[in-house]
C-alpha cells in the first residue's frame, strides 16, 4: 500500500493556496451537521482541500431514494449510517483527519457542544430540519463562529454567509411565531430571492411542503459544495471577499446565470413580504385540499 503523504496528496492545491495556507487548513476545524446530499459532498470537498479537523453530524442511514444526489448513497450503503459511511470515504482520502462524531445527530441543547473548537459552521441539514438548523445557527451567533449555508435549488445553489457581529440567521429569516409550514415557506422564499430555478420547474406540484419533500438533482448539491466550500477558504484564510446577508448569491448552471441580491432587513424587505404573501395564498389552498 502506498504510504500517505499530506503534502504530496494536497500539492495540487499549491499556487491556488500557499504553503502556509495549506497548513492552516491542515490544522482547522469545520463543523458540518448532516451528511445527505450537500453534507456528504461538503466533506468530501473540504477533505480533498486538505482540510483536517472536522465536527459531523448526522443520525440517518441511506436508502435507495438518496441514490439521484447524495454522494455517500449506493448499493453498498443502502440501510448503513450517513455518518459512518461518508466518515469511511473521507479517510480515505485523508487517513489522518481528526473527526469529532454526533450520531445522534444535533439538538438544540447539543448545539453548543457540536460547535466547540470550531472555526466555521456549513450548513447540510435536510432543508426540513429547521428546529436543528435554527438552534446551530443560534449558537453560532452566541460564539461568534461564521456560518454559511447554501441550498441546492434545481441545477443550481443558493448561498448565504452568517458572519459574526452582522445580519443573524433569525434575524433574516424572521421564523419566530410562525407556525410550520409559514417557516419552510419563508426559508425557501429567504434562500433565493432571485428565484433563478423557477423558470424550468416542470412540475411545481412535486415541491410538497406539507409532505416535507420536493425534486432534486446531483448537480445542485455539487454546486453547493463548491459554492459553499470556496466561502469557507476565503473565511479560513482571511483574504477574498465574502458577502455577509442581507446579500445572497444564487447561480443556476441551467439558467446560465448569477444573480446577486441584498434585502435589508431580510423577510422583512417588501419583495420578500410580497413573495411570502403569494406563497402563502398558494400554502393556504394545498392545505384545504388534504
Amino acid at each position: 500500500m502506498t504510504p500517505f503523504d499530506y503534502r504530496v496528496a494536497f500539492s495540487r492545491n499549491i499556487g491556488w493556496v500557499t504553503e502556509e495556507e495549506q497548513n492552516k487548513l491542515r490544522n482547522s476545524r469545520v463543523a458540518i451537521a448532516g451528511m445527505g446530499g450537500v453534507g456528504g459532498s461538503h466533506l468530501l470537498t473540504l477533505t480533498r482541500l486538505g482540510v483536517g479537523r472536522f465536527n459531523l453530524a448526522d443520525f440517518d442511514s441511506f436508502a435507495v431514494e438518496n441514490f439521484n444526489r447524495q454522494a455517500g448513497a449506493n448499493l453498498n450503503t443502502v440501510d448503513r449510517p450517513k455518518l459512518e459511511s461518508l466518515s469511511e470515504m473521507a479517510y480515505s482520502i485523508n487517513p489522518e483527519l481528526e473527526i469529532q462524531a454526533f450520531p445522534d445527530g444535533v439538538s438544540p441543547e447539543q448545539a453548543e457542544s457540536f460547535l466547540e473548537g470550531c472555526d466555521i459552521y456549513l450548513d447540510g441539514l435536510d432543508f426540513f430540519a429547521l428546529t436543528a438548523r435554527r438552534a446551530v445557527f443560534a449558537a453560532c451567533d452566541r460564539l461568534g463562529i461564521p456560518a454559511v449555508t447554501a441550498a441546492p435549488l434545481g441545477m443550481g445553489s443558493a448561498l448565504l454567509n452568517f458572519l459574526p457581529g452582522k445580519l443573524t440567521f433569525e434575524d433574516y429569516f424572521q421564523l419566530e411565531g410562525h407556525g410550520e409550514y409559514q417557516q419552510y415557506l419563508r426559508f425557501l422564499v429567504g434562500l433565493a430571492p432571485s428565484r433563478l430555478h423557477s423558470g424550468y420547474l416542470v412540475l411545481p406540484e412535486r415541491i410538497d411542503l406539507i409532505g416535507k419533500k420536493g425534486p432534486s438533482t446531483a448537480m445542485g448539491c455539487e454546486l453547493c459544495a463548491g459554492f459553499a466550500a470556496t466561502q469557507v477558504l476565503k473565511l479560513l484564510l482571511g483574504r477574498g471577499k465574502v458577502l455577509p446577508a442581507p446579500w445572497g448569491q444564487q447561480f443556476d448552471a441551467y439558467m446560465n446565470r448569477l444573480h446577486r441580491t441584498w434585502r435589508p432587513g431580510g423577510n422583512r424587505h417588501p419583495l420578500q413580504q410580497l413573495a411570502i404573501h403569494f406563497g402563502e395564498r398558494a400554502l393556504a389552498k394545498q392545505l384545504n385540499t388534504l
